[in-house]
């Protein structure tokens, strides 16, 4: 998958079109295998690992991962 399609799919949760648990898990994937040694991206992968649409005790819920997405998008658009 290509960086643009990353960033589809950044801005498809971000604008609340797809919130699934499978768009964060893709998500995961995708900025792991594309960033492995990039710090800041790597705690993004952390806190897609840990999302739950509704939260809940060491979890995530869409508002946090939505403000963390959007800091990830503009770190990305730094790096290009």
């Amino acid at each position: 998958m290509k960086r643009t399609d990353l960033l589809v799919l950044l801005d498809r949760f971000i604008d609340e079109g797809d919130t699934s648990i499978e768009t964060a898990n893709l998500l995961e994937v995708l900025i792991e295998d594309s960033f492995p040694s990039d710090d800041f991206l790597q705690g993004t992968v952390e806190i897609l690992a840990c999302y739950r649409p509704q939260g809940g005790d060491f979890l995530f819920d869409t508002n946090q991962v939505r403000k963390q997405l959007l800091e990830t998008r503009a770190y990305l658009k730094k790096k290009t």
